[in-house]
């Protein structure tokens, strides 16, 4: 008989791919054997030549959700003189290189839940159900091949009626690894907040259920860590949770039992209703309904959104406690401000012990922290603002002529991996600002360097000297013995879009964001760069102004309008930023604006939001990053508005600010609304980059930087520039922000190009 020896890369592994081998080899009456390598998946197989091509292009056309082939190499193998007699599962072998691919973890299948609230099924009310298409993946995985004993379930055999599962071709579980039931998987218990056990089993579920339907906060184990959970609906219990959690005014996520209580809260549109309901299921954002269920959910959830971030159940477990509940409750990271996510009990009850009335545990080990992924979306567009659970560690195509191993920024900071013609980026680790989150940071790039057994020829940093990212970088380079690329905060940017779109140079880079050191020593974040494989140089920005009070300023957007206004004139500075504040505070800023010291040179666009927000009074000051920037996008309301007056000059061109700032004042003193003037300020940008683009002559675009989580500048800046004719690329699977920089950084390094 005809014999194939067939081979595939990609994400083949953990998506019950085997499974479906098995089942349409079967189905075509063809024998031999499938099975997980560490570098992919490997197939024999054998039968008539045209049930062998069918079962090719099946393989190609039709494979299992989530699966994505990268690599497919069919070999013609002698022919045997005799057939074998079925098509096995074989086990795989951890021998030989491993592939850049890392599985995702996926909500709840549909078949799953029905078995969970099946009173007749042996997995009725069981937290843990999971089948070969759905289930815990990254946040279990310890080892390549895929299989339960390179697991956190390792500790859990199979009962004799899951084996039986495990082992029948024609049920769902057939070699889903990440299966259990309630006699051999993992079990539920409650821990109060000095340690002591209170229940087990179901009874720990609804002694949960019992505390958050009496308004008290809840710490659950969740699929990558621990989750702080409350009644959304209960002002007080969410107001608590604010003060306990030092988290004064960003919005809380919220948690629904199904897609009709996300309808009942959002004016959802089919792109985000699609979104939650996938297998990745993050948070979406979308605009609130008007409803009475909406208007029941507490003012602290959200105080000054427009927008709800909804998610449904990530775990059988969630989707219990959210019906047993039966009201949203508010989903929120298992943290104090500024800190990692507690993976462990221990971790839980030393940092959350203040804060969670109870706690929700459970025993299975969590092999690493993943946090809830968060998207919006401008039109039909996804915006990726944090890439975490069921979107990351997904690779990307790119060429890798050396291993690099990229540390990411300071904030919204990731770790990158190029190697074996792709790029791992880990889901979000957060913000730098603590050793606990250093140190995870660290975990985070010694585990994906360990788990691919790869040691990096070349490591990659900010350029910036004083971020804990990049002095890990520098020691583990000295470490190493091998090269440190210092990689300019938005060429990274770019050269992330540049790595997700499969793109060579030159093309112009729109970079636009809040502040990231620039190559001459000042803060960038307005910048147009040409950029290829060779480096970038800067061909482009917003005029500079300065910063009174240095980094004071990020949290006090009345400081950036002072800054904004003296570079145009300290005159209209006084007349018009200055009463911002009182007499002594506003006169020592003055002194230093007029003396340079202790006032950082900046060209960021994401600060002419902070500017626009305290000059119309949106936001005079801020609790959280990005704030002022969402109430500016927020409030824009008139479409058409004509942009502030753009001209450009020099070289590289910049764009004035005089007659920027007089449009602005102008619109100020004739008392025009907030509104008028966020939409205004929109309009300067869409005109800006048509101007820089048609200073730069590059016919492809690449858009970066955190200022392009702003829906209207998103959508708003690829129309002007495609009505110009330009090919414009933005981030679809990557952030804009900080979170890709990690990706660019590691296609810069491979590629061993700097500034010129």
């Amino acid at each position: 008989m005809p014999r194939l020896r067939l081979f595939i890369a990609g994400t083949v592994q953990g998506v019950g791919f085997r499974p479906f081998v098995h089942r349409e080899a079967e189905a075509l009456g063809l024998t031999g054997w499938v099975q997980n390598d560490g570098d992919g998946v490997r197939i024999e197989v054998e039968g008539a030549r045209e049930r062998l091509a069918a079962f090719v292009a099946r393989l190609e056309r039709t494979p299992p959700e989530g699966a994505e082939l990268h690599t497919l190499v069919v070999d013609e193998l002698p022919e045997n003189a005799t057939k074998q007699a079925f098509f096995v599962i074989r086990e795989g072998t951890t021998a030989g290189p491993l592939a850049p691919v890392l599985p995702a973890d996926r909500r709840p299948c549909a078949a799953c839940l029905a078995e969970v609230h099946d009173p007749a099924s042996r997995r009725f009310r069981y937290p843990f159900t999971s089948c070969a298409s759905c289930g815990p993946r990254l946040s279990i995985a310890l080892g390549l091949p895929w299989s339960r004993e390179r697991t956190t379930l390792a500790p859990f055999p199979l009962c004799a009626e899951c084996a039986r599962e495990y082992a029948e071709p024609r049920d769902r579980r057939f070699h889903a690894e990440s299966m259990a039931c309630p006699r051999c998987g993992p079990t539920l218990r409650t821990v109060e907040a000095n340690g002591a056990e209170r229940a087990e089993a179901d009874e720990a579920l609804t002694r949960a259920v019992a505390v958050l339907r009496a308004g008290g906060i809840v710490a659950v184990k969740g699929l990558g860590g621990f989750q702080l959970l409350v009644d959304a609906t209960d002002e007080a219990a969410v107001a608590r949770l604010r003060m306990r959690k030092h988290r004064e005014e960003k919005p809380f996520a919220l948690l629904v039992a199904d897609l009709s209580g996300a309808r009942a809260l959002a004016a959802l549109t089919s792109t985000e209703e699609r979104a939650l309901v996938s297998a990745e299921g993050p948070i979406v954002l979308a605009t609130r309904a008007s409803g009475l269920a909406a208007r029941a959910i507490a003012p602290s959830v959200a105080p000054t959104s427009p927008r709800l971030g909804l998610m449904l159940p990530a775990t059988p477990l969630h989707a219990l406690l959210a019906e047993g509940a039966a009201r949203p409750l508010v989903c929120t990271s298992g943290n104090l401000s500024e800190e990692p996510m507690a993976t462990t009990l221990g971790a839980a009850l030393a940092r959350l012990g203040a804060v969670a009335d109870l706690f929700l545990d459970h025993d299975r080990a969590i092999a690493r922290p993943v946090d809830d992924s968060v998207v919006r979306h401008a039109g039909a567009r996804p915006i990726v603002l944090r890439r975490a659970r069921g979107l990351a560690p997904r690779p990307l195509p790119m060429e890798t002529p050396r291993a690099a191993l990229a540390f990411g920024a300071h904030l919204k900071a990731t770790v990158t991996l190029a190697f074996g013609g792709h790029a791992l980026t880990t889901a979000h680790l957060g913000d730098l600002g603590t050793l606990e989150a250093a140190e995870v940071h660290r975990l985070a790039a010694a585990d994906l360097c360990d788990f691919f057994r790869v040691r990096p020829e070349v490591l990659a940093c900010d350029l910036h000297p004083d971020f804990t990212s990049t002095r890990d970088a520098e020691v583990l380079a000295e470490r190493l013995g091998v090269p440190l690329v210092r990689v300019q905060h938005h060429h990274a940017h770019i050269a992330a879009g540049m790595a997700e779109h499969g793109l060579s140079g030159p093309v112009l880079g729109l970079a636009w964001d809040g502040l990231g050191l620039g190559t001459d020593g000042t803060l960038w974040g307005g910048e147009a760069l040409s950029v290829d494989e060779a480096g970038f140089a800067r061909v482009g920005h917003l005029g500079p102004f300065r910063l009174p009070g240095g980094e004071g300023a990020l949290r006090d957007p009345r400081r950036v309008a002072l800054g904004l206004l003296h570079a145009a004139d300290p005159a209209l500075a006084r007349r018009h930023a200055l009463p911002l504040f009182d007499g002594v505070e506003g006169e020592g800023l003055m002194r230093l604006l007029a003396t340079g010291h202790h006032a950082p040179v900046t060209t960021s666009v994401g600060r002419l939001f902070d500017a626009v927000a305290a000059l119309t009074g949106l936001n005079k000051r801020i609790t959280f990053e990005g704030q002022a920037a969402m109430a500016v996008e927020d409030a824009a309301d008139a479409p058409d508005a004509p942009p502030y007056p753009v001209e450009l000059g020099g070289e590289p061109a910049m764009m004035a600010l005089g007659p920027f700032v007089e449009g602005l004042v102008a619109d100020l003193r004739a008392g025009r609304t907030p509104g008028h003037v966020a939409s205004r300020l929109h309009a300067t940008l869409f005109a800006l980059a048509r101007g820089l683009a048609a200073r730069a002559g590059l016919a492809r675009v690449v858009l970066g930087g955190g200022v392009f989580q702003n829906a209207i500048v998103m959508n708003g800046t690829l129309a002007a520039l495609g009505a110009d004719g330009f090919e414009t690329y933005a981030p679809r699977v990557m952030p804009p922000g900080d979170g890709a920089i990690s990706l660019g950084q590691a296609w810069v390094a491979t590629r061993g190009s700097a500034a010129r």
